[in-house]
């Protein structure tokens, strides 16, 4: 399958990006270097582009109790300007993605990962039933993330919008350097920060400007590698690695989305099965000796196999190998001491409450 193009390409090769496939999509995995740019998102700041992740607009009187049957949170909860992290399952509480909910004033959008934007749409539409309309907007938007302490300030000079007012996962519809856009904070890096959505033909004056406006502030271009190393030190799961149509939410640490106390959804049955019967957990886990856990990588009581690594990294944050796991109860307590077998060498750790970096500027 030949790979499609973010609007930013041109400017990823000007930056001297190193330009990977993820997702269907040519997306660079690092400029500088993954450990500069990481650190410029922990310290400073760093744009993304992630152009590739998918937008469904959902409108119709019947949207809001389609997607209260559709996904596992609540979104009769939210409230216009209002942004939800929740997921998708099947009818076994399988994971078939994990979402952003966006309640608009008569419509909401939907913000799904890149490689599952057929798999999604086709679900989507072979559940609709009465005042529906589903629309595929993944072409026609564009979207980069500015992520880190000085985010706001930088974001700030080229918007009237009161970026101060805007609550964690809540979002306002303006202008950014005069382009119509949505600006959300939101992030996948355990900083403050925002994310930008706008047409495609306008995001690269966007993403201009935003470079532009930083460029005395530290703000480096950044790619998919930090991208992953920042999420992974704050036990963000990614699809593909840490969940699938084979894990739920909640073995998966998604329970706090998972709202079983609603009206029937797609699920929820497995789900409370699933709820009363906790078999294994995804867990952080710390190395204790010089290692890197990678994904794939058995981990063990002694001899005895108890689990698998479903990312791992060696933190630029903490300089410490750290993985994210699934681990069979009773060993997935914080503080049980495990083995990592990585290509053959047994390499101690131990399981540690989420997330690995504490010090995030998230909140300010």
């Amino acid at each position: 399958m030949q790979e499609k193009n973010t609007p930013l390409l041109d400017r990823h090769i000007e930056l001297g990006g190193n330009m990977v496939s993820f997702g269907g999509y040519l997306l660079p995995t690092h400029y500088s270097g993954i450990n500069l740019e990481h650190l410029a998102v922990r310290s400073k700041a760093g744009l993304f582009d992630v152009s590739h992740m998918g937008e469904f607009i959902i409108s119709g009187s019947d949207a809001e109790s389609f997607l209260q049957k559709v996904t596992v949170n609540d979104v009769a909860s939210l409230s216009v300007g209002q942004a939800q992290y929740s997921a998708m399952c099947y009818a076994n509480g399988g994971i078939i993605d994990d979402i952003l909910v966006y309640k608009k004033k008569n419509e909401f959008m939907l913000v799904v990962n890149a490689a599952n934007n057929e798999k999604d749409l086709d679900w989507l539409n072979s559940h609709a039933k009465g005042d529906i309309r589903i629309e595929n907007m993944s072409d026609d938007i564009g979207l980069v993330a500015i992520q880190g302490p000085r985010s706001r300030n930088i974001l700030q000079t080229l918007t009237d919008s009161n970026l101060t007012n805007i609550q964690f996962y809540h979002f306002v519809e303006g202008r950014l350097n005069g382009k119509k856009a949505i600006i959300s904070r939101t992030g996948y890096t355990g900083e403050l920060g925002f994310e930008i959505y706008a047409n495609s033909d306008d995001i690269g004056e966007i993403w201009d400007a935003i470079m532009k406006a930083g460029q005395d502030k530290g703000l480096e271009p950044a790619g998919l590698g930090c991208r992953d190393t920042l999420r992974m030190e704050m036990k963000f799961s990614l699809y593909g690695n840490d969940i699938d149509d084979t894990t739920n939410p909640i073995e998966a640490g998604l329970g706090w989305i998972t709202r079983l106390g609603k009206t029937d959804f797609m699920g929820k049955k497995a789900l409370l099965k699933a709820k009363a019967n906790i078999a294994r957990r995804l867990v952080c886990l710390e190395m204790t000796e010089r290692a890197i856990p990678r994904q794939g990588c058995p981990i063990l009581m002694n001899d005895e196999s108890v689990g698998i690594i479903t990312s791992g990294t060696m933190s630029p944050s903490l300089e410490t190998g750290i993985g994210i796991g699934y681990v069979n109860r009773p060993f997935d307590k914080s503080g049980t001491e495990l083995l990592v077998d990585i290509r053959g060498r047994m390499k101690s750790a131990v399981v540690v409450k989420p997330p690995f970096y504490k010090n995030g500027s998230l909140m300010d």
